[in-house]
Order: C-alpha cells, then sequence, then structure tokens
C-alpha cells in the first residue's frame, strides 16, 4: 500500500466522513470509499461500519488506526526535513482564525510574508468557531480567549486588552459618562459571541472589581461591523486594542474610563497561536510563526 491511501484512512478516521474527506480534497465521495475498500481487501478486514446514515470505525479500524497514525506522522515529519533541508518555505500553509481578528491582524500580514516567501500558499479557515487543528489538517490556529487545556503548542502573541469608547458626535449628543455606572443611561452595542456578556466588567487598582449591565440597540458577531457602527455615532462600545485603537489615535472614537480595565468575558483573556504538537515543525510554519511574533512583539514595543 502506499502512503497516500493511508493518508485517507487517517482523514476519514478524523472525520468520521467520506464525504467530508472527498470535499476537503476536491474528489468524487466514490473515489475516498473505493480506496478504503482497497485497503480493506488487503489487509483482509473490514475497517468501518457503513450504514445509510453513519460511519463508524470497526475495532480492527480503531486499533489499525492507533497504530498507524503515529507512523504516518514520522513518515510526514522525514518527508518535510528532507525538503526543508535544501529549500526556501513552501507549500500551503493551512490557517484558522476568527473573522474579525483575520481581518484586523492577519490578512494585512499575508501579502509582506508572500513576497517574502512566494513559494508558500495560504488555505485560510475564517471562522468564529472552534476548529479541531488534527481532523481539519490545519497547521495554525489563532485563538482569542483564556487558554484551555489542550494538547496543541499554544504561543502567546499579545494580552487581549478591552478599551470602552464612543464617537465625538454620539458623547455631544448624549453626554460623557464620568464613571462605568452611568453606561446604564446610554446605548451600549454589544459583541454577540459565546463567552461575551451583556455585563461590562471593570476593575482598577486598589478597589474592587465591578459588573455594570448594559443594553442597547444592536448586537452582533462582527467586531469590526461594531466599531464602524460605534464610529457612526450609533452608541458605545467595548472592544480590543487591536479592533478600536487606530481609530481613537485618529479621534474617531474617544477612550473612556482609560484609568479602569475592562472587560466584556475575562480578564485573562489573551491572543494565541496554536498548532498541533509535533516534534517537528515544517519550515513554512516556522517560517510564519517567526514573522507573526515578530510583528506582534513590535506592536507591543
Amino acid at each position: 500500500m502506499d502512503v497516500s491511501t493511508l493518508e485517507i484512512f487517517i482523514e476519514v478516521m478524523r472525520k468520521g466522513s467520506f464525504a467530508a474527506v472527498a470535499r476537503d480534497r476536491n474528489v468524487d465521495p466514490s473515489s475516498v470509499s473505493r480506496t478504503i475498500a482497497a485497503l480493506e481487501s488487503e489487509l483482509g478486514t473490514r475497517l468501518f461500519q457503513r450504514t445509510t446514515r453513519r460511519l463508524s470505525p470497526t475495532e480492527a479500524g480503531s486499533i489499525y488506526f492507533d497504530r498507524i497514525e503515529p507512523v504516518l506522522g514520522e513518515i510526514e515529519n522525514a518527508r518535510a526535513l528532507a525538503t526543508d533541508l535544501s529549500r526556501e518555505p513552501q507549500g500551503t500553509l493551512r490557517v484558522t482564525a476568527p473573522v474579525s481578528f483575520a481581518q484586523a491582524n492577519l490578512i494585512p500580514l499575508i501579502p509582506e510574508f508572500s513576497a517574502k516567501y512566494p513559494d508558500v500558499a495560504f488555505d485560510l479557515v475564517l471562522t468564529d468557531d472552534p476548529v479541531d487543528l488534527l481532523s481539519e489538517r490545519v497547521d495554525l490556529a489563532f485563538r482569542i480567549g483564556p487558554l484551555d487545556e489542550s494538547s496543541y503548542v499554544a504561543t502567546k502573541l499579545a494580552p487581549l486588552v478591552g478599551i470602552v469608547c464612543a464617537s465625538p458626535a454620539y458623547l455631544e449628543r448624549h453626554g460623557t459618562p464620568a464613571s462605568p455606572y452611568e453606561l446604564r443611561d446610554h446605548n451600549c452595542m454589544l459583541l454577540d459571541l459565546a463567552g461575551f456578556s451583556h455585563r461590562w466588567k471593570f476593575r482598577r487598582t486598589g478597589e474592587d472589581e465591578i459588573e455594570i449591565p448594559v443594553r442597547g440597540n444592536c448586537r452582533t458577531s462582527n467586531a469590526i461591523a461594531l466599531r464602524d457602527f460605534a464610529v457612526a455615532g450609533m452608541g458605545v462600545i467595548l472592544q480590543a486594542e487591536w479592533i478600536v485603537g487606530q481609530a481613537i489615535q485618529e479621534g474617531r472614537l474617544v477612550q473612556l474610563f482609560g484609568e479602569h480595565q475592562s472587560t466584556a468575558s475575562r480578564f485573562d483573556n489573551a491572543i494565541w497561536l496554536m498548532y498541533p504538537s509535533r516534534d517537528y515543525m515544517p519550515l513554512k510554519v516556522r517560517a510564519f510563526v517567526d514573522f507573526v511574533k515578530t510583528h506582534f512583539k513590535s506592536l507591543r514595543s
């Protein structure tokens, strides 16, 4: 059997679907089915139980997967290592990131990186839902929030600093709140994502943390849209510094309560770069990780 057959078997095990693997490979599902059938014939045992609704591994399939997956990983690492020793970074880099973060921070980086490493292609998976790096064959993931327990390797790129702000026009019409408590009387637009609350938290040195219930006439899952609504004078927002920082510098938004730390989620949130735990990191991945780290380090300096 060849390595490509084993790769398809591993992908089917991870995704639990011939159709999903076929979509990723841009082939007909029957092609994936034939490959698995040929492997089963060669091994003399059934690897999957098939019904019209479900595909599940047999005991033999699970045992074979447990033994083959690490071996195939070593083959892939050895192949990448041999290639990397003699070449510049190349190949397709599959990266996932939250939508608004990608718009503000990832997409602007790619042209510069591509100019430096023209043989690296990008496959971007932009979604606010968590992506399993192994089953989706993702090389790198940007994650925002607290670091949960994970088998992935994680690098902290930057703390997630929240800023409460509004446009000069809005503040002129409705007044500037003197304290977080006065937000109850303002139109506070909310980020509608898992983990983000309608109770904004504030703290400052020497004082207890406080929570302020807020409400407004707009909710959205897109942080950039929320920023643009605030710039247009619709209301007050609590957003990450990387979303609103430039608008504040340009005077299109005004920061409120600068003496407070603020969050609509948790104070230990951060921006993380994550990748599968492997003994060897391909050159294309290593080059992009170093590039991203340098970029975020320059933002903090």
